[in-house]
Parts: C-alpha cells; sequence; structure tokens
C-alpha cells in the first residue's frame, strides 16, 4: 500500500510520552536526507532545518508530535499479573482485554485481564472497571525480575490495510501528522523556495505540550503550522463535533489561528482545487497550536488537521486520501510563499 512502509516504522517505534526517544531516532532517520541538519535536542524533541539561502528569509516552522498514549507499570503482583497507570488521554472502557506490549528489554506481551461473563455477579456486566484496578497480565509465574516498576507499555497492535485507501493501527495520532511533513518535505526536494523551513517532532504533547513549547521557544519562527489529527464522522459520533472521512484536510479556524495565514492557506486549497474542510474552534484547540502560539514573543499559527476515527484506542484510522491532502496543501503553500502573508 502507499507510503506502508516509513508509516509503519513510524507507528511501531514505541514512544509513550515521557519515553518517545525509540520513535524520534526513527523520525530523525526519515528526516535526515531531507534537511541540512537534523538533531534531538535534551527533551527528546527532534529538530530539523531547511535553509534557502536567501538572506535575511523568514521562518516556517512545520510541527507534529512524536509521542503516543501508553502506560507505566506501577506494581507487579504475584503470578505475574502488573498494575499500570495511564500516560495520556486513555478511556478504561476499551482498554479490557487489549493487547499490551511491555516495554522491556526484550518486550514482553501482555493481555488486560477480563473477567469471564459466567464468573460475573448479576448487574456487573454493565458496570466499568477503573483503570487502577485493571491487571496486565504477562502470563509469567512471577514478573518481578522481568517487569521494573516505572516500564512503559503500548498498545500492541500493528497497522492493517481495511481498504486500498483506508489503515488502521496505533498512534496514528500523530504518526499520520509526521509523516504528512515528511511528505511534503519530500515534495519539496529540488524546489526552491523563498523561506528557511524548521521541522520539530515534538515530544510530550499528551500531558504538556513541552517540546512544542521549548522548540518554538527555540526556532522563533515567523509562522508556524501545526499538524495533527481531528475527529472523523462515524455513526455513533456528534454530528456537530467531526468532520467527513475522506473529505480532505481540515484547516483550522479561530483565536488560536493567525486569521492572513489561515486564509492564505484557504486560498492555496481553492487554487489547487483541492477538497478542504474548515474546522471552528473557539477556544483551547487541545493541540500543539495553543501553545507554540505563545512562544517567546508570539507566532503566527495556523494548524492543518487529518479526519481520524477512534483517537485514542489501538484502532486509529486514516484515509490516506486525506494524508496527502495535508502533505499537499502544505507542499503547495511553502512552494509558492514569499514569507508575507496578506488578508
Amino acid at each position: 500500500m502507499k507510503c506502508a512502509e516509513d508509516l509503519i516504522r513510524l507507528c511501531e517505534a514505541p514512544g509513550v510520552t515521557g519515553f518517545e526517544r525509540p520513535a524520534a531516532e526513527t523520525a530523525a532517520e526519515l528526516l535526515r536526507p531531507l534537511c541540512d541538519e537534523v538533531e534531538i535536542d535534551a527533551a527528546g524533541t527532534v529538530h530539523g532545518v531547511r535553509r534557502c539561502g536567501r538572506p535575511g528569509a523568514k521562518t516556517v516552522l512545520l510541527d507534529a508530535h512524536i509521542d503516543q498514549i501508553g502506560f507505566l507499570v506501577t506494581e507487579v503482583l504475584d503470578g505475574g499479573f502488573l498494575r499500570f497507570a495511564p500516560v495520556g488521554g486513555v478511556a478504561p472502557r476499551m482498554l479490557l482485554g487489549c493487547e499490551m506490549e511491555i516495554l522491556t528489554e526484550p518486550p514482553l506481551f501482555g493481555i488486560v485481564s477480563s473477567t469471564p461473563p459466567h464468573l460475573l455477579k448479576p448487574g456487573e456486566e454493565n458496570k466499568s472497571i477503573p483503570v487502577q484496578e485493571m491487571l496486565l497480565d504477562t502470563g509469567l509465574q512471577d514478573a518481578r525480575a522481568a517487569v521494573p516498576v516505572g516500564t512503559p507499555a503500548v498498545f500492541a497492535e500493528r497497522m492493517v490495510q481495511l481498504t486500498p485507501d483506508s489503515i488502521t493501527g496505533k498512534c496514528l495520532d500523530d504518526r499520520a501528522g509526521v509523516y504528512a511533513i515528511l511528505q511534503a518535505l519530500e515534495r519539496l526536494q529540488g524546489a526552491g523556495l523563498a523561506v528557511d523551513l524548521a521541522v520539530q517532532f515534538s515530544v510530550q504533547e499528551e500531558v504538556t505540550s513541552l517540546g512544542a513549547m521549548t522548540g518554538a521557544f527555540r526556532v522563533r519562527p515567523d509562522y508556524a503550522i501545526a499538524v495533527d489529527v481531528s475527529h472523523a464522522k462515524t455513526p455513533d459520533a456528534p454530528a456537530d463535533d467531526t468532520f467527513a472521512y475522506g473529505g480532505g484536510v481540515m484547516i483550522g479556524m479561530g483565536p488560536n489561528f493567525n486569521t492572513p495565514l489561515t486564509k492564505a492557506l484557504i486560498r492555496t486549497a481553492r487554487a489547487e482545487a483541492m477538497d478542504y474542510q474548515l474546522e471552528v474552534m473557539a477556544g483551547n484547540t487541545g493541540t500543539n497550536a495553543w501553545e507554540m502560539q505563545i512562544a517567546a514573543c508570539g507566532t503566527a499559527m495556523a494548524l492543518l488537521s487529518i479526519p481520524l476515527r477512534y483517537m485514542h484506542t489501538p484502532i486509529e484510522s486514516i484515509k490516506l486520501a486525506d494524508l496527502d491532502s495535508v502533505s499537499g496543501l502544505l507542499y503547495h503553500f511553502l512552494r509558492n510563499f514569499d514569507g508575507e502573508v496578506r488578508c
């Protein structure tokens, strides 16, 4: 399937918030052929720079977060069972029976134990279970020597192709955004640009946006575009807060964003006859764009999103056409951008 190899590599590299190094190293390796310089900073954020060679050129920063939701082992019990805590926004209702990869050396497989219906007391089948009461079964007789407290864990699901243009798996939030930026940079190879490009694949978006804040402060760009995911329509989701699956790039609009920059992206989409969707966001966007906007002396900010189903689950799903739409809009905008935005 198109783009499968690199996207699978990105999604299979573990990067629980605060433990992003394996994912960061994979992303840095993919970024190096596309930039003049690439490094990983003290916090773990990947930074890349592509210079246009023009004196006094403006800088555009592209951001996508490299971390994923996950878990930390909090206690090792008798019989190879583990207690665990979520890292990031994890919904307890979908965890029972999940397969996990425990990031020991070498990694271990585990399953979240689930009481069979035959053994439940009357009424228990309709009750939710708090995460702190769940158990992760390693299958070992004694896991104390193999699994230290504090070990991270991730969903074990692998990427699956649902249709020729639809994929599902873990951490497409936001490895799909990382890949969209890589794809745009690849298309820009050999193109003469009027601006310098800075790229950051930032850490800890799921808890603090630390990497985005420190990265934007470090770069101090003139403009920044965050790339993330947002909610695609499903029959059980609120119609007002979801967008067309396969409907094209989502462009954020609201107080988090610089209006002239947003309008420039919309004009580009129209000029290229691209499908796009406007996502009105009246307050905190819940993305790195919110924190990057106020870094240093402030940043002219925009947000592009990929419609995604089942966010923060092991079966996140996207249309590859939507991913291509985001990378295509970045490509067309940056290829023609002279460093000035106009209302």
